[in-house]
């Protein structure tokens, strides 16, 4: 089984929630799992530009990216986050390796928009350096910056970061662990099961907004690119990583056929 597990941000702020998740991870990988983990940290950015006076700016759920903040992304993101959860997967027991998509030009970005800054979108992204590390033990952590040709850096929305290098990679399964419990429909209940189609009405209507609609997006992408399936899961949940795994049905499961929503 190869599985993708993007980790929100706000499942990184707390070090019990990370400790958890990275013991977790850590015990399927020695289990046989191989694995590839993409994180975010957007409150963790928000609170280190905060605490310097400086303030942040949204544009359709971006990150407007100054020099400025380009160099806060650097030191949070690729740096503070994502050494602090190499080292909870260290410590439970995992190889796990800190990387950004800038190393081997593992995702390669262009700039989305010239008004957003440095913010980029993936063009493609290269599994390569991902199975080397992976065939020798390790477990990559890839934080959600990545790179151009010429050596640019770009902020990188992590849910399309994590959609690129699941294709990439042709993951089995991509796993979007969130501070919420799946995806609403218009009725408002949570739905157990969601299709692209589905999905897109959802976008459409202005139900899937913000956060929700960037993961749908990505995980319709994902599907796109080959990657086997979808779930988009409480990350709160004790045990979420090992139940999903074993196909327990939590958070929503997006689908490439059409169906109908099952709510749960």
């Amino acid at each position: 089984m190869k599985a993708l597990i993007k980790i929100g941000g706000t499942l990184l702020d707390s070090p019990d929630s990370r400790e958890r998740l990275a013991h977790e991870i850590a015990h399927q990988v020695s289990g046989g799992l191989e694995s590839v983990i993409v994180h975010g940290g957007g409150k963790q950015m928000t609170r280190f530009l905060a605490d310097r006076g400086i303030e942040s700016r949204f544009v359709n759920g971006l990150r407007v990216t100054t020099s400025e903040v380009l160099d806060a992304v650097l030191k949070i993101l690729a740096g503070t986050v994502n050494s602090e959860l190499v080292a909870a997967l260290v410590a439970g027991g995992a190889r796990a390796v800190g990387l950004t998509g800038m190393d081997g030009l593992l995702t390669e970005a262009r700039q989305m928009d010239a008004a957003l800054g440095f913010v980029g979108e993936p063009v493609r992204s290269d599994a390569g350096l991902l199975n080397a590390l992976i065939a020798n033990g390790c477990l990559p952590v890839v934080a959600c910056v990545a790179g151009d040709r010429q050596g640019r850096f770009y902020n990188v929305n992590a849910d399309q970061m994590a959609s690129s290098i699941a294709s990439a990679w042709r993951a089995d399964q991509l796993i979007f662990l969130t501070d919420v419990e799946g995806v609403r429909g218009a009725d408002e209940r949570y739905c157990a099961e969601i299709t692209v189609a589905e999905s897109s009405r959802l976008i459409a209507s202005g139900v899937a907004s913000g956060g929700m609609r960037a993961k749908l997006e990505a995980a319709t992408k994902a599907l796109d690119g080959g990657v086997g399936g979808v779930v988009i899961a409480p990350g709160a949940a004790p045990g979420i990583v090992g139940r999903l795994l074993a196909g327990e049905r939590l958070g929503t499961r997006m689908l490439g056929e059409v169906g109908a929503i099952q709510h749960g």
